[in-house]
């Protein structure tokens, strides 16, 4: 089925709203196009908006009759998405629109991510304004912009702007659950120059390509074992023979929050040793193949020779201390949370390298449910490099979201929930950076809670959204907006 075909369907509000989305593109720092296509449709409809100093937009309504002296409700989501695609893929995220797809009851985009994150949140909550036959309190729409790259929007968010007591955040990706708690988090950004020399007279240069894997999500999916392409690659470099080899360029991941889906490496190679590294690169993928096969099974590791390279090579010494410190580097699951069971604590990504022209740069995303563990821990990152000579930095942390489990909202939602689905949702607490605990900082006392759609593989290609769980999160959202009291 079409796309275009689901805005004639039952909901249709919601899926035009995100059609618009796909049409408009939305990489993170590049919102103001969607930003003024969304005010200028409120301006329409008669909605007050405004667009803060941060560049987040926010859109207002009334509250519905008898409800307009209510407390007033904030409906919040982010506008920017995530940019990944296929590496044969000719999509650009800065001009070309999403092109989603139905199948078998998902909404997907098969060779870009779809943007589903956040975008459905997005589209629900111009729903609610659009819509004339709801009750509900006054609503503030709160829609942030970066989020994806640094959570900039909600950093900048002021306080004092928003009038509401009670915020419903629309971000996670898992129907049926209600979230009420969510991982801080820091980057540490690594800066290493490197000396280089030219190559040898004779020597042969070749590039190294790890591809293949699923990536995904480096909160949702990180404890899922799946592979880093980037730590993959850095292993298998050194693994080739110590001496007769040298590194030209090596890169990998484009987005610090996603984990790395594929890896390059330009290399040189002396003539005498082409068949010994031949055979160590058949011999590591081999070994990755058995590691990795139960959960990467399209992983590809291929050696294709390059025609001779004007090129300069990293020295023997640098080249020595990048990859031992890249080897080391931690990536994965630090801890899982002894406090909630089956939980991770405390994770990092390392989500993108790019080593070239004489200098090594690497970004490190760490989450933590504990914000002095997010500072622990990316300071050990950060000391590892520091020990051959890099600049590692740490960027600005975001607090994580502590759980209430008193919350009266999360109550009302729990009631409301078993109420129209005749089931009871499950409370939770993510290992992924919402901007609830941003937001809650800077009003403190605010009463919140977090639940979205069933979607799969958000931050990598292939990204879906389960079409009935939209249609559930529609009928939640509208019934608690309903039912919530005038108190």
């Amino acid at each position: 089925m079409d796309f275009t075909q689901l805005s004639a369907a039952p909901f249709a509000p919601i899926w035009r709203h995100f059609q618009t989305l796909c049409a408009i593109p939305r990489p993170s720092k590049f919102e103001a196009p969607l930003r003024d296509a969304l005010r200028a449709w409120a301006d329409v409809r008669g909605l007050p908006s405004q667009v803060d100093a941060a560049g987040n937009l926010i859109l207002s309504k009334p509250g519905s009759a008898g409800r307009a002296q209510f407390p007033g409700v904030i409906l919040q989501g982010h506008l920017d998405m995530v940019c990944q695609k296929d590496a044969d893929t000719a999509h650009d995220f800065r001009r070309d629109p999403i092109g989603p797809v139905v199948k078998d009851g998902w909404l997907i985009a098969e060779s870009t991510t779809l943007g589903a994150d956040n975008g459905i949140g997005v589209a629900l909550a111009l729903a609610v304004l659009e819509a004339d036959d709801l009750a509900h309190p006054p609503l503030e729409v709160l829609f942030t912009i970066d989020e994806e790259a640094g959570m900039g929007g909600a950093q900048g968010l002021a306080p004092g702007v928003l009038q509401g007591r009670r915020l419903i955040n629309l971000d996670t990706e898992e129907w049926g659950l209600l979230y009420l708690g969510c991982a801080g988090g820091i980057d540490v950004n690594v800066t290493y120059p490197y000396a280089s020399e030219a190559l040898p007279t004779g020597w042969r240069t070749a590039r190294l390509t790890l591809s293949g894997l699923t990536g995904g999500h480096s909160g949702i999916d990180i404890h899922l074992g799946r592979g880093n392409a980037v730590k993959l690659l850095v292993r298998v470099l050194r693994e080739l023979p110590p001496d007769g080899w040298r590194l030209i360029t090596l890169d990998g991941g484009s987005a610090r929050n996603a984990l790395p889906r594929e890896a390059f490496a330009t290399i040189a190679v002396a003539a005498e040793q082409f068949g010994a590294v031949q055979t160590a690169i058949a011999q590591s993928a081999a070994d990755l193949a058995r590691e990795l096969g139960d959960v990467e099974d399209r992983l590809a590791l291929r050696l294709t020779e390059t025609p001779a390279l004007a090129a300069l090579m990293m020295t023997m010494a640098h080249q020595a201390l990048l990859l031992a410190a890249l080897n080391a580097a931690p990536h994965g699951v630090k801890g899982m949370s002894r406090k909630l069971r089956g939980v991770v604590e405390t994770s990092n990504n390392l989500g993108v390298l790019n080593v070239a022209e004489g200098v090594a740069q690497a970004n490190f995303m760490v989450r933590s449910l504990v914000d002095s563990l997010t500072q622990a821990h990316a300071s050990e990152i950060a000391d590892l490099f520091t020990l051959i000579g890099a600049d590692a930095k740490l960027g600005d942390a975001y607090a994580g979201w502590q759980p209430n489990p008193a919350s009266p909202l999360l109550a009302l939602a729990q009631e409301v929930y078993a109420r129209e689905f005749g089931d009871r949702a499950e409370v939770k607490v993510i290992h992924a950076g919402l901007e609830c605990g941003i937001i809650g900082a800077k009003y403190p006392g605010l009463d919140m809670i977090s639940f979205g759609p069933t979607i799969h593989g958000a931050h990598a290609p292939g990204e879906r959204v389960e079409i009935a769980s939209v249609e559930h999160c529609w009928h939640l959202l509208t019934a608690l907006l309903a039912a919530l009291p005038a108190d």
